[in-house]
């Protein structure tokens, strides 16, 4: 059953659509207030939920990377139903997600907010095949969010699955591999007071993606934690990706 609050949304608007991707242990709550403002811009909005989110945390350790991919084809496919140009959108392991799926579908472009590259160097990595079958899930850490009122109706696991952390491992073996296939426009975006994510994997994604420097956007939020679209720079997010969507789409009229 899907927790309240939790549920994938979907706004019809114009022809050019928004995918929307939230991030490891999320819910498309992280990212709804941003599909409202797409939605208000007049695009057609879709904010999937990946598979084994949203629900009961165990649900998560059933998961492989293939099963999140595949969340998002599905979503691809449905909003194609109401577009004819789509934009992939994602946060954290959701940007990971847009990052690797930008290097095979026909997007018109690709919006990355803090997404990882690499998970930060662990001795327990080493052992986490083994790990995670002894112990399911793992704590979370300090938190670093910067609006504390914009936990109230967030939704997220409040632990780590271990099963599920080695599976995010692969995925981005394969995003990485990827990168140089990326060559669609691309607005990587990174909050510097992110702690899960340190402000380094957003340059690491910069060089080694295969877009070209005229078509790459890369910009630092000063104010915001890791879920920079509910933090204190959301609009300012909100507004960065209407502008380059608007850009790639004016530069084609």
């Amino acid at each position: 059953m899907i927790v309240k609050n939790a549920e994938p949304f979907c706004f019809p608007g114009s022809r050019t659509g928004c995918l929307l991707i939230h991030g490891f242990t999320g819910a498309p709550t992280e990212m709804h207030p941003l599909g409202e403002f797409l939605a208000e811009k007049g695009y057609s909005v879709l904010g999937v939920r990946l598979a084994g989110h949203g629900t009961k945390i165990e649900d998560m350790n059933r998961m492989h990377w293939e099963d999140w991919s595949n969340s998002v084809l599905d979503g691809w496919h449905l909003l194609k139903s109401l577009s004819d140009q789509i934009f992939l959108i994602g946060l954290s392991m959701g940007g990971v997600l847009a990052l690797y799926h930008a290097s095979f579908l026909p997007a018109r472009g690709v919006v990355g907010m803090s997404t990882v590259y690499e998970v930060e160097p662990d001795p327990r990595l080493r052992i986490l095949p083994w790990y995670s079958k002894i112990v399911p899930y793992a704590s979370k850490g300090k938190s670093d969010w910067q609006d504390p009122h914009a936990l109230e109706d967030h939704f997220s696991y409040s632990l780590y699955p271990t099963k599920a952390l080695l599976e995010l491992t692969k995925l981005l073996e394969v995003m990485r591999e990827s990168l140089p296939r990326v060559v669609i426009p691309a607005l990587l975006m990174h909050a510097r007071k992110d702690i899960g994510v340190p402000l380094h994997n957003l340059e690491k994604i910069d060089q080694h993606i295969g877009t070209p420097e005229a078509q790459k956007k890369k910009i630092i939020l000063e104010n915001s934690g890791h879920v920079v679209t509910r933090d204190l720079d959301k609009i300012l997010v909100f507004n960065s990706i209407h502008g380059f969507i608007q850009q790639i789409l004016e530069s084609n009229s």
